[in-house]
Order: C-alpha cells, then sequence, then structure tokens
C-alpha cells in the first residue's frame, strides 16, 4: 500500500515495453497523478475520496471543453523509447518535455537501422512536399533495400574499424545515417503531452512517428481515462471554426431560445460562391466540408499482451554494439 495516487491500470503497464517499428520501443517507465489529481489541483480545496466519479468526469470535461489547460500540467508521465534518428529529429520540435538522449560520445551506438515495411514505402506526394502518395512498385523497394542494406554494412565496417582504432567516439559517429536508432527518457506533463498527440496521431503525421504516439495514447488512457476521454471529445476527433466558418453556418441553422436546441433555415443552402462571399478561400470550404463530417473515434486501446520486458530489449541493444569493445565476461 502507498500514500502515493496511482492507477491499476497504468500500474499494470509500469516498465513494460511495447515494440514499435522494427528497432523501436515505448515504455511508460512512471506517472505522478491522474484523473483524481486534475480535480484537486483545479479545485485545490478537495482531498481523496470526496467526490464521486462523474463530479469529476464532468469538471474534466468543463475545463478541456474551456481551455483550463493548468490542471492538466499537474499529471505527468516519463517514457523511455526508442526511435530512428529522423523521427527523433522530428519529435524533439516539442519543446514542452524534459529530455534525456543515449550519447554517442559516451557509449558505442548499437548497430541497429530502420527499414520500411513494404506496405510503408511510397512514392512522393506531387501535391504535398512532405507527404507520401501511391505505393511504390515492388521492384524499387526491392532496389531501395538492397542499396540500404549495402550502405549500412559499409556503415558498420566503418564505425567498428573507427572505434577499434580507440578514434574517440564523438567522431566515430559523425558519419552514422538517420536510420541509426537513439533513445531517450522523455518526461511530459499530461496537458502537453495531449497536444503531441493531436499533431502525432493525426492520419496526415508522418507514420514513423505516428506509431509511437499511437501507443503512447493508449499509455495515456491508462494513467488518466477521463482526461484522455474528454481529449478525444474536445480536442483529436473535435474541430475549430473560424468567425467566417460561423457566419456562414448561421445563415442554415438557427437556435431555439435559450439552448432548447437549433433547427435548420428552412431551404437554406450555401454553394461555394455563397462561401466564398464569407471570405472563404477554396481550400478553407473544402476543409469546412470536411469538419462537418462526422468523425470516426479512434480505438488507441493498448494491449497488455504485445509488451515485453525490459531485459528482451535490453539484450537487442547490447547485441548490436560493436563487438570490437565488448569486454571479456
Amino acid at each position: 500500500m502507498t500514500a502515493r495516487p496511482n492507477t491499476p491500470a497504468a500500474d499494470e503497464i509500469l516498465g513494460r515495453y511495447a515494440p514499435v517499428l522494427d528497432h523501436g520501443f515505448v515504455s511508460l517507465v512512471d506517472y505522478m497523478g491522474g484523473d483524481a489529481d486534475i480535480e484537486r489541483a483545479a479545485r485545490v480545496s478537495y482531498g481523496y475520496g470526496t467526490r464521486k466519479s462523474s463530479a469529476t468526469r464532468g469538471l474534466i470535461r468543463y475545463l478541456m471543453r474551456h481551455w483550463h489547460t493548468t490542471p492538466f500540467e499537474m499529471v505527468e508521465l516519463k517514457f523511455h523509447v526508442a526511435m530512428p534518428m529522423f523521427v527523433a529529429r522530428q519529435w524533439i520540435r516539442h519543446r514542452t518535455a524534459s529530455v534525456n538522449e543515449y550519447s554517442g560520445r559516451y557509449s558505442l551506438m548499437p548497430m541497429l537501422f530502420y527499414t520500411p515495411e513494404r506496405e510503408n514505402f511510397m512514392l512522393q506526394s506531387a501535391t504535398n512536399r512532405q507527404g507520401r502518395a501511391a505505393a511504390a512498385p515492388d521492384e524499387v523497394y526491392d532496389a531501395c533495400v538492397s542499396r540500404w542494406h549495402e550502405a549500412r554494412q559499409a556503415t558498420e565496417t566503418h564505425y567498428g574499424a573507427l572505434t577499434g582504432d580507440d578514434v574517440a567516439r564523438e567522431l566515430a559517429r559523425i558519419d552514422l545515417p538517420l536510420s541509426t536508432y537513439t533513445q531517450w527518457y522523455w518526461k511530459i506533463d499530461l496537458h502537453n503531452l495531449f497536444h503531441f498527440l493531436t499533431l502525432r496521431v493525426d492520419p496526415h503525421a508522418q507514420y514513423e512517428i505516428r506509431v509511437f504516439a499511437e501507443v503512447m495514447a493508449g499509455m495515456a488512457a491508462r494513467v488518466a481515462p477521463l482526461a484522455y476521454e474528454a481529449w478525444i471529445d474536445y480536442r483529436f476527433a473535435a474541430g475549430s471554426l473560424s468567425r467566417m466558418e460561423v457566419a456562414a453556418l448561421a445563415k442554415l441553422v438557427t437556435a431555439e431560445g435559450e439552448g432548447d436546441g437549433i433547427r435548420a433555415r428552412d431551404g437554406a443552402a450555401m454553394d461555394g460562391q455563397a462561401l466564398a462571399a464569407h471570405g472563404l478561400s477554396p481550400r478553407e470550404i473544402r476543409e469546412l466540408a470536411e469538419k462537418l463530417r462526422a468523425p470516426e473515434v479512434p480505438d488507441f486501446t493498448l494491449d497488455p499482451d504485445r509488451l515485453v520486458p525490459a531485459e528482451h530489449f535490453e539484450r537487442k541493444m547490447a547485441e548490436a554494439v560493436p563487438v570490437v569493445d565488448r569486454k571479456p565476461s
């Protein structure tokens, strides 16, 4: 028994590792607080066990709905993550976390490299400079994998030779490719984690960072399930409306009294020209149409059966370190 607030669903997965991509992982190694702590931070005066779960849920949803973000900052999660370097470079753009990354200056880098699966290997989009389009032909994929394999073999040979010649590790690492795996501890509060997840579990996010974010969303759901539910309903599966969009929609529907509902205006309709008259660009009109489609509620449920102990990845990383630096047992 501990005096520290805990969530049994989070404790069930604590310190266990979810495999991601070919060599990566995510682990929730620690957390502080949960749904009840969000409420206590908001109300300040309430102690343990003084509120019903339904009241906690109502307050958390009110806080999320009205952008009262500080109470969510009272909950923190600490992750251990291994990912390809190019994913880490995207990830570090979120500057609202405390990060401590594996150092190639002090430790030898494991010779582990990311290779996309065939179904995730795609051609460049013609309309989106940072996106993918159609699947690549099999022969293109096979040729790329062959080139990657050849280049990585050379990288591993050169890195091993440099470290074997006792070249400083901070220099030996400088030609390692972005496909090389790195790892870090990443500690963040729940408010900023939700912001990270909103961007990175989005279908438009790059696949290789999205799969990490999806696992972390499942872990966050175990730490603070009511806050997670509110994030899905009021952030991730929701959408904001601009002034022009609200003005256009007001021409189509009208409010009934004081909170008695809304109804469609008789015969109301708006074509693209009418929407443009409200100041909406062609792209904004397309985006409005997308917002008005009923959103799909994502399922980021984490399956504990797919988690592995820390020793699994400890062995994998140790075996990938160049042999030249191994000490006799």
